[in-house]
């Protein structure tokens, strides 16, 4: 596996305090990778210093091969960065801003032009190329926005909550664009939105009190905490009082008149006297699962709260 992005020992301090330590994770080529962390986690620390606008106190980034510290201008060629707040000067066209964000990156003055038209096709605004970005809509000035970060064919894409602000349909959109991006660039994206991660993101580096918690798959993060509640459908249930009677069942509640959710505490052997209950008192089972934890159960635990 290549890789586009690794950071080693990782350490930023403010003052006499540290908002990040020893953070250490490597990024392959292409896909989407989720960072997660909750307010003054460290996250948004670790995203600046990546992007060059913190210098780190200790340790490494390197992008491409290239180590930041030692060498700046060429490793930020390797990277588009799409902030919270996109950066747009909204008295100019979308032709003429990308135009400057192309010559802002050292691009080729003779390869300018035709990246413009390329990066204007891939996000879809090529028909609003002369319109000022005052006068965009909030879906469209986030594609150029996005256009700005992809603009000079970076290998590292990182984005910053980057459907903040957008109705539904626009958020569709956006997620669509991002998934087409992510098929040429790897793609570091933060968001406070769990179920945006769920369905974009490959990995998922979790950072909490200043240091990594979590760094593994998608699907690794969602079974991370163990399940505490079941669903049961039975043909004959009893009362929601009798189920709750049966020893670490905390809750039961009805779905419908045959399928209820039952909450527990300890092991998940709680089915197996579910079994039993419904054999000797005749409840008639007919299905019975653990539930998947919720991602925001994950996030709480994760995070400490």
């Amino acid at each position: 596996m290549t890789t586009i992005l690794k950071v080693e020992n990782l350490s930023h301090r403010y003052s006499s305090a540290w908002a990040i330590r020893d953070i250490n994770f490597e990024i392959g080529q292409h896909g989407v990778i989720g960072l997660l962390g909750s307010n003054g986690a460290g996250k948004s620390t670790t995203m600046n210093i990546i992007c060059g606008v913190l210098n780190q106190t200790e340790g490494n980034v390197i992008i491409n091969g290239i180590n930041k510290k030692d060498n700046p201008r060429l490793a930020k060629t390797q990277l588009g960065f799409l902030p919270q707040t996109p950066p747009l000067y909204t008295d100019f066209t979308v032709s003429e801003y990308l135009t400057y964000t192309a010559d802002l990156r050292f691009m080729d003055k003779k390869l300018i032009k035709k990246a413009v038209a390329e990066v204007m096709d891939k996000t879809g605004i090529s028909h609003f190329s002369s319109r000022l970005i005052k006068n965009l809509s909030g879906g469209y000035r986030q594609r150029v926005g996005i256009a700005q970060a992809i603009i000079h064919k970076p290998k590292l894409v990182i984005m910053d909550e980057p459907t903040n602000g957008l109705d539904p349909n626009q958020v569709i959109e956006a997620r669509k664009l991002i998934r087409e991006i992510a098929l040429d660039h790897t793609v570091l994206l933060s968001s406070h939105v769990l179920s945006e991660i769920n369905l974009l993101c490959r990995d998922i580096i979790m950072i909490e009190g200043g240091r990594i918690v979590f760094s593994d798959t998608m699907d690794a993060f969602n079974n991370y905490a163990q399940p505490k509640s079941i669903l049961a459908v039975m043909d004959s249930p009893p009362p929601a009082a009798a189920i709750q009677s049966i020893q670490n069942v905390t809750k039961v509640e009805f779905l419908s008149d045959k399928q209820c959710r039952i909450w527990f505490t300890g092991s998940s052997d709680i089915t197996q006297t579910i079994i039993a209950a419904s054999m000797q008192q005749d409840w008639k089972l007919k299905e019975i699962s653990l539930e998947k934890s919720l991602l925001d159960d994950v996030f709480k635990q994760l995070s400490g709260f």
